[in-house]
């Protein structure tokens, strides 16, 4: 999952996800294009894609021939579980 999240354009493609879910391949390209000026190819965003899947922060279904991305937050939760961030105190 860190090795996914170590790049920008994964992060960028993560908070539109968040933004809205349910985004297809071309929905995805043409936001990364329009909002954040990121010309990739299809096939790179596809595999970038494949990457966050890979690590369990992008679900898809398929829907007839399109196929559809949505974020998953629950790896991120884990890692919160299991490292909380709270108020420390100087020891």
């Amino acid at each position: 999952m860190f090795r996914a999240l170590d790049d920008e354009t994964r992060r960028v493609i993560l908070d539109e996800l968040a933004a809205r879910d349910g985004q297809t391949l071309f929905e995805i390209c043409s936001t990364l294009t329009t909002r954040h000026g990121l010309s990739s190819t299809r096939q790179a965003i596809s595999q970038h894609l494949g990457v966050l899947e890979a690590a369990g922060l992008v679900v898809t279904e398929k829907r007839g021939r399109s196929k559809f991305h949505y974020f998953n937050p629950a790896p991120l939760a884990e890692i919160a579980r299991r490292w909380p961030v709270g108020e420390r105190t100087a020891e």
